[in-house]
């Protein structure tokens, strides 16, 4: 989802994908002001986020210390898109599609990570 979003923001015109309304609109959403932090796109920091807690599952999931840093990188994963979700619903009044599902994903990964950390606390 972040991916599509980081297209987006980068798409020289307007498209009608994900774009159902005023309320829902991908695009209102990826051009706002608040679709970049110092100039780095916030769909881009989701993709780079998303590559690292893929690579601590994988990778370097069995290090010890593993478990500590996926639930820590799923939490900032989750506080970042309950912000950004803050910020459409009461300062852009518009909703992405694309948002919601990055949302749920980070929020099933959250949960997926404290069973993790909990499986690995009574090893």
């Amino acid at each position: 989802m972040s991916a599509v979003s980081l297209q987006r923001h980068y798409a020289k015109s307007a498209t009608e994908f994900c774009d159902f309304s005023q309320k829902f609109s991908c695009d209102i959403v990826n051009r706002s002001e608040y679709s970049s932090i110092i100039g780095i796109p916030v769909a881009g920091i989701g993709v780079v986020g998303y590559i690292a807690l893929l690579m601590l599952a994988t990778r370097w999931r069995s290090r010890p210390e593993t478990p500590n840093w996926l639930l820590c990188g799923a939490f900032v994963g989750l506080a970042f898109a309950l912000y950004l979700t803050y910020i459409e619903a009461y300062v852009l009044t518009t909703w992405c599609i694309l948002c919601l599902i990055s949302l749920g994903l980070i929020a099933a990964i959250s949960l997926l990570a404290v069973a993790v950390k909990v499986k690995s606390a009574r090893a």
